[in-house]
């Protein structure tokens, strides 16, 4: 008489035996380490980037960690190169990479970028001090000073073309965003143009020490910049900065993390399984990975999914186009 296991005893040990495969899988082609391009100290690419980057290598047992870069579009340059495994980038310098429009290789098409998780969108937002008396885009004077971040950042790529496509003439300036807030506080800037994930630190750090204004697009504006650029309508909700009485008009443009097209399949499906899977983890690293999660990957339209991605995704009921996998 032959012994039947219990369903549940069977449920057990073929998980295990499933565990154990995945765990004894072949990485003989896994790397064994690998570099998460993030941005300048500070930011919140860099804090998502470096966290993602230890949570990954613990959980894999491999040698990770995030290093300093100049953000998105230099990031997608080190991943197409092969300097970096991983990289964070946004989606209006992607679309120029694989175009053959970036501007630090003009002409050449980054096809060995693919995209494996949404991050979160990064909304562009604008600051001055009440005490200059802007309080609207149109208040900005000819010839203003106005910081835009690190050079080649998102906001420096973006958040310049933007401001001239609504009529402000100005002087750029560049660096790290807590050098720009203190420019702003001690009279040397007279707008600071954001693209960051909010709350950004050098916003809340000067509303703390003087009186600021948060500078929302007008209908009109909005608008224009929409019909114009690769950005979608965003709220700053009242509650993200103690300036606000109510929530203000804003564009953004999501974020996603990218890997070279040509790492192993199986590597990427872990890496994408290990992220997807554990979002109260991803929160813990930085509260904007809330949308982290894969029902937000229909807002990548530019890049091809890594199919390592593709495989976890579609394993899991997200259908992706098959033009937009690697």
């Amino acid at each position: 008489m032959r012994t039947m296991m219990p369903k549940t005893l069977a449920i057990l040990v073929g998980g295990a035996m499933l565990a154990s495969a995945s765990a004894h899988a072949d990485r003989a082609d896994w790397p064994e380490n690998f570099t998460v391009g993030t941005a300048s100290q500070g930011g919140t690419f860099f804090v998502y980037g470096s966290g993602w980057a230890n949570f990954v290598a613990d959980e894999l047992g491999l040698s990770g960690g995030g290093e300093v870069t100049g953000g998105p579009t230099q990031n997608l340059a080190l991943v197409h190169s092969g300097d970096m495994a991983f990289g964070l980038t946004t989606m209006g310098p992607a679309s120029d990479a694989v175009n053959g429009k970036s501007p630090l290789a003009p002409g050449m098409v980054m096809d060995n970028v693919c995209a494996m998780f949404p991050m979160y969108e990064t909304p562009f937002s604008i600051a001055a001090l009440s005490s200059s008396g802007i309080e609207s885009i149109s208040d900005i004077p000819d010839g203003a000073r106005i910081g835009f971040g690190p050079a080649a950042s998102t906001s420096d790529t973006y958040f310049p073309a933007m401001l001239e496509t609504l009529g402000v003439n100005f002087e750029r300036r560049n660096g790290g965003w807590s050098d720009l807030g203190g420019q702003l506080q001690d009279g040397l800037l007279d707008v600071i143009a954001f693209a960051a994930g909010i709350p950004i630190p050098a916003v809340s750090q000067l509303e703390v020490q003087t009186d600021v204004n948060i500078i929302e697009f007008t209908e009109d504006e909005l608008a224009a910049v929409l019909d114009a650029y690769p950005v979608a309508e965003f709220t700053i909700p009242a509650s993200t900065y103690s300036t606000l009485e109510e929530d203000a008009r804003a564009v953004s443009m999501w974020n996603f993390a990218i890997a070279a097209c040509d790492l192993p399949e199986d590597f990427i499906y872990e890496v994408t399984k290990l992220t997807m899977e554990n979002n109260d983890r991803m929160r813990s690293i930085h509260r904007s990975a809330e949308t982290s999660i894969p029902e937000n990957i229909v807002h990548n339209t530019v890049l091809p999914f890594h199919p390592g991605a593709a495989r976890w995704y579609e394993e899991n009921g997200y259908d992706i186009a098959d033009d937009m996998i690697h």
